[in-house]
């Protein structure tokens, strides 16, 4: 292939997808899918749209450098495509703090911004930076832009993004900033595209995933959302907390003698599905699990799922329609279900035998409340987001 193209990169803790876009005037169009697997050795490549698939073991190990690792999987790709005709890559950054509305080109100084956000989100954002970095030493001078899960929720109001605690954190940043905007504006894309019913609508929008967060959105717009200052708060998660009483940390540090690393490492790493059950922080292999402790985990994950949910209704002033998106939301029935069954006085009623398929509408044709399941899709949101910065005048056209 010869088209110019935009290489997205999605870095999350322990995975790095990857999507080709061919350029198309004011428009890209997607012509390849894949993921570097780094959860375990040996490290692989899966290509799992475009021309061919494929599934391959990588000669770089998990410790080499991420340029090393891009170098061997650009040359595993370059089967399929020329990647000499990459004109950007755009990357997924987590966080952008009050500092960026927007995506934005890279250059030393955003970097170094972007860096000092990394306590806020030392899962996510050194992964991020990292790609960044590896492709200015594979890709030197190629242009690169950085669009942020933090910007779509800039249209909430201070309220909302206010803690109870001294005015002067507050304007120091200390604020609930929210994530997973780049998948909450894709769905709020699509909402608008295929349920014009529901453009004005007062949607919540449930991306369950390893990280999960729930978002609130009134005319395609975040008014709330159940993450805050980090990528902790909120509902469980795979190996995340969730909402925690502050206490609680206190009590880590002045009873029981933790560090600070050590809180980090327990609240980040060892909680959530996989501390509640003590068996697995994948959900799939607690629903297959028959020990009481993996149906607690669950349980406790649907339980605050349907609790944000009505919070969040609350904030909207009703609810029209529930949203399901990202791996666990588009894929595992008896979660949405466990969900459902809990909200039925809001006017959730589930159609069972859609639930079970996965299809796209699973609620009950006489239900006040729709419940919807849609496929997100970051990469999409990251190049056209690289071409808007790329071509200004593009993203105004599509607009017009």
């Amino acid at each position: 292939m010869s088209e110019r193209m935009i290489v997205t990169f999605n870095a999350g803790s322990s995975t790095v997808k990857l999507g080709l876009f061919a350029l198309e005037g004011d428009k890209v169009r997607r012509i390849g899918k894949g993921m570097v697997d780094f959860r375990r050795p040996p490290l692989r490549l899966h290509l799992l749209e475009g021309p061919d698939t494929f599934d391959v073991e990588l000669e770089a190990d998990a410790e080499a450098e991420a340029h090393v690792v891009l170098g061997e999987a650009f040359r595993r790709l370059s089967w399929h495509y020329d990647m000499d005709q990459l004109a950007a890559a755009g990357h997924r950054i987590v966080h952008g703090g009050d500092s960026f509305a927007g995506p934005i080109p890279l250059d030393n100084a955003a970097l170094e911004t972007l860096h000092a956000l990394t306590p806020l989100a030392p899962l996510h954002q050194p992964q991020g930076l990292r790609l960044v970095e590896a492709m200015q030493q594979l890709r030197p001078g190629l242009p690169q832009t950085a669009s942020f899960d933090t910007a779509f929720h800039r249209t909430q109001t201070d309220l909302v993004r206010r803690f109870a605690i001294p005015r002067a954190l507050h304007d120091e940043g200390v604020k609930r900033y929210g994530f997973h905007g780049l998948s909450y504006k894709f769905i709020a894309g699509e909402i608008a595209k295929s349920e014009p019913e529901l453009a004005g609508a007062r949607v919540v929008v449930a991306h369950l995933g390893s990280g999960a967060s729930l978002c609130g959105l009134a005319g395609g717009r975040s008014r709330d959302t159940s993450m805050g200052f980090s990528a902790l708060d909120g509902v469980p998660m795979a190996t995340r907390c969730g909402a925690l009483d502050p206490g609680a940390v206190l009590h880590f540090i002045m009873q029981k003698g933790m560090s600070p690393a050590d809180v980090e490492d327990l609240l980040y790493r060892r909680s959530g599905l996989l501390g509640i059950s003590g068996i697995s922080a994948d959900s799939r292999e607690l629903i297959e699990s028959a020990a009481p402790e993996a149906a607690e985990a669950l349980e406790l994950f649907c339980f605050r799922i349907a609790g944000e949910i009505a919070r969040l209704a609350a904030t909207l002033g009703g609810l029209d329609a529930v949203v399901f998106t990202a791996g666990v939301g588009e894929n595992q029935p008896p979660v949405r279900a466990a969900v459902a069954r809990r909200l039925g006085w809001l006017g959730l009623e589930l159609d069972e035998a859609a639930n079970v398929v996965n299809a796209r509408s699973i609620g009950a044709a006489c239900a006040r409340v729709k419940i919807l399941v849609i496929a997100t899709d970051e990469e999409s949101v990251i190049a056209d987001e690289a071409l808007s910065v790329l071509q200004p005048d593009s993203l105004a056209a599509r607009r017009s």
